[in-house]
């Protein structure tokens, strides 16, 4: 198999941190790239807005949100338009200040509208573009009390027809920070994630239950669990329908006595026919806050990410899966080590990797907060 190669790119206006974004980059039908809000080197959200040109692989400045945010989603509709909704806003706090506004990006009038209000603010959640257009948002974070926060259970559908918000049955399990995945019957799969368990920023556990909304129900129904709970791990629908579950960890699971608290090098694969997971093999390394892209070829490139329990720097690594086989594979690294970075495929097969952080804590030069990045680079098979 031949290797691929990275090459640089041009830099965002911004450093931008992108933990907890759902579809942090998304490609327009033009072929340009968005980025919206996000956080900054201290964790304040922010309101810059940027588009990424494949053709002179360069990044501009666009509209400002008209609310600043971070850990929101965004989701490109069918229409060509771009939701963004929920997340938290301000400054860093505990418990964050989640937002139930909505907003909508028009790519031909170059501008953002009011996207109406959720019944529930929420950062952390997911949100995926159902058959019929609606988006349904689940899940997040919300705060409980002054000093304490919850995972929630609650779900929402967007009509970007009405621009109305309407709820929809609540998930069997809440969580937040949690992967979605649409299946080719148009269900939706959420799993695994991370639930609030104590009254401080730690206080969570990985989950390895996972659940199925129909949406010509409204319900959500069990399906098969993983093997080990994740939280920080992606999912990848694979071209025969499957779904392909990387990396995570659990974060809680040091304290509570379970071996391995670090990020899992394990892959699970689910079989939407059966409901059932499957063991595949391990990836190269463990790793969770990174990116998975599908490759026109089908495989699917993993890159980037951290240590779980650690978290004090970004990787370079990546390596490709091969679905036929169930092998992976070592690619070149990046330049840059990135985590809590955005990735999105280009139209001509080529992958986009953007900003992120490059060290936390006592691996930054100061010793706090985080150490963030600017930079692009394109990863060509």
């Amino acid at each position: 198999m031949s290797r691929g190669r990275w090459a640089p790119a041009g830099e965002l206006p911004w450093e931008r941190n992108l933990f907890g974004a759902a579809s942090s980059a998304v490609r327009l039908t033009d072929g340009r790239v968005l980025i919206a809000g996000g956080g900054d080197d201290r964790l304040a959200a922010q309101d810059g807005t940027a588009l990424f040109d494949p053709r002179s692989a360069a990044w501009t400045g666009a509209a400002p949100l008209r609310e600043a945010r971070r850990m929101h989603s965004t989701t490109l509709l069918a229409d060509g338009r771009v939701l963004v909704a929920g997340g938290s806003g301000g400054p860093q706090s505990y418990p964050d200040r989640a937002l139930a506004t909505a907003e909508v990006y028009d790519p031909v009038r170059r501008s953002w509208s009011d996207g109406g209000r959720m019944a529930q603010a929420r950062c952390g959640h997911s949100a995926t573009l159902l058959p019929d257009g609606r988006v349904l948002v689940a899940g997040g974070t919300a705060a409980r009390s002054p000093d304490s926060e919850r995972s929630l259970a609650s779900a929402e559908l967007f009509d970007p027809k009405s621009g109305r918000w309407t709820p929809t049955g609540p998930m069997l399990d809440a969580r937040s920070f949690h992967p979605a995945a649409s299946l080719p019957d148009g269900a939706v799969l959420v799993a695994g994630g991370w639930a609030a368990t104590r009254r401080d920023w730690r206080g969570g556990a990985g989950l390895a239950y996972c659940e199925r909304y129909d949406p010509a129900t409204g319900r959500w129904t069990p399906t098969g669990g993983f093997a080990a709970a994740r939280s920080g791990h992606r999912l990848t629908v694979l071209a025969d329908g499957t779904v392909l579950a990387t990396g995570g960890g659990d974060p809680d699971a040091g304290s509570q006595g379970r071996p391995d608290p670090y990020s899992r090098a394990t892959a699970e694969r689910y079989d939407p026919a059966t409901g059932a997971w499957s063991r595949e093999a391990d990836m190269p390394c463990g790793r969770a806050l990174h990116e998975a892209v599908r490759l026109p070829t089908g495989e699917v490139l993993v890159v980037g990410g951290t240590n779980d329990a650690l978290g004090d720097a970004g990787y370079r690594s990546a390596a490709r899966y091969d679905p036929r086989f169930g092998t992976w594979s070592e690619e070149p690294g990046m330049a840059v080590g990135r985590a809590d970075f955005a990735a999105a495929l280009l139209a001509d097969g080529r992958v986009l990797v953007v900003g992120g952080t490059e060290r936390t804590g006592p691996a930054t030069p100061s010793g706090s907060y985080l150490r963030l990045t600017r930079t692009s680079e394109l990863f060509t098979t």
